[in-house]
């Protein structure tokens, strides 16, 4: 019978997630500092599954930050995770339209395949080929408490989970860890998929010792935060693809406008930036101001009474102005598929090749080199 955690063990299990988030941010702070004097050390991973087009959410959550990583001079990993599309779904969808919309979108907002790699799971054998033993280093109690798992299990309302979804949090540890990557951005509420990654490695080097004498098989992966606020949906509910809320990054400047004209507001008139009180509003002033109209307190001053319609009309402008140069470069990627297959298959290529070492230096630790 599973127990009820008492007041007591909530309290101390709050406070102890707490403090692992405090030394989370500091380092974080450590790492960023440190990359602008030796991005040499650092490998960036970063995955995205390809379950519909790319929004809004998605380049001020974390896409925006890829060129910057990768211009700071730090080796940039962009994973299309096709494989972990099928997770929690019974088909897979219009999975190479999405793939390839994917890369689309990497290269239109400055990834350079020339310093970048963008690969596809399904195109790397020898990564997935680790899911064996290091599922083997993680307990089936240990995944139920995943807090993605969690949350997927809840939102299947009863249905069965399948092995591929309770297994998530080891295929991510796959993607991060076949690589070398030592560095991964990620939000809050991402860090225990990256610390099951870490306990991986290390019990992996505990059970199997190391390919090479003081050398780990794989590297740490730290965190690096982003600082981005949480953007809501056009509904004011959390941004999905699956809710149809977002604004997608392929868009229109007019399908732009006519989402942004129904977007969800409040009734009053006068417009002030109020993220608690006034979440709608605050979210449309929010997108404004990261997309270069000022700060949010300042848009709603000089909008004042002007209302929602006002609001809207700002947001538009300022949205439409800063995504049009991503627009256009996107749209000249999508007219040449070619070019986008040859991206990913050079990034397949690299990825490979990083892969069979890493499985080589498995095998040397685990005494399988034969």
């Amino acid at each position: 019978m599973t127990q009820t955690p008492t007041a007591a063990e909530e309290a101390l299990a709050n406070a102890t997630n707490d403090a692992s988030l405090a030394r989370s941010i500091a380092r974080s702070a450590e790492i960023e500092a440190d990359i602008a004097v030796n991005p040499g050390r650092y490998r960036m991973f970063t995955g995205v599954r390809p379950t519909g087009n790319m929004h809004l959410g998605h380049y001020f959550g974390t896409m925006h930050s890829w060129k910057t990583i990768q211009d700071a001079g730090v080796d940039t990993w962009i994973l299309v995770a096709d494989y972990q599309v099928i997770t929690d779904r019974d088909a897979v969808g219009p999975i190479r339209e999405r793939v390839l919309s994917l890369v689309t979108d990497a290269l239109a907002v400055g990834v350079d395949p020339q310093r970048s790699t963008i690969f596809a799971h399904s195109a790397v054998p020898a990564q997935n080929q680790l899911m064996l033993p290091f599922l083997s280093l993680v307990t089936e109690s240990e995944l139920h408490r995943n807090p993605t798992v969690k949350s997927e299990l809840e939102a299947t309302g009863g249905r069965a989970m399948s092995g591929l979804l309770l297994t998530y949090p080891v295929h991510q540890a796959t993607d991060i860890l076949f690589c070398q990557a030592n560095l991964v951005p990620v939000g809050k509420d991402q860090l225990p998929h990256l610390e099951q990654a870490r306990l991986i490695a290390q019990r992996f080097d505990k059970r199997y010792g190391r390919a090479v004498k003081d050398h780990p098989v794989f590297r740490r992966p730290e965190a690096l935060l982003s600082q981005a606020p949480m953007l809501l949906g056009l509904d004011g509910e959390k941004m999905s693809k699956s809710r149809r809320n977002t604004i997608e990054l392929g868009m229109s400047a007019d399908e732009t406008a006519k989402l942004l004209k129904k977007a969800k507001t409040d009734s009053e008139r006068v417009i002030t930036y109020d993220p608690a009180g006034r979440p709608e509003v605050s979210n449309l002033l929010m997108l404004a101001s990261l997309c270069g109209a000022g700060a949010p307190e300042e848009i709603a001053e000089r909008i004042g009474d002007g209302g929602a319609g006002a609001l809207k009309k700002v947001v538009t402008e300022a949205v439409n102005e800063f995504f049009a140069p991503i627009r256009a470069r996107r749209a000249e990627l999508a007219a040449n598929e070619d070019y986008l297959l040859e991206v990913l298959g050079q990034g397949n290529a690299r990825a490979n090749e990083v892969a069979e070492k890493t499985l080589d230096d498995v095998r040397t630790a685990m005494h399988m080199n034969y």
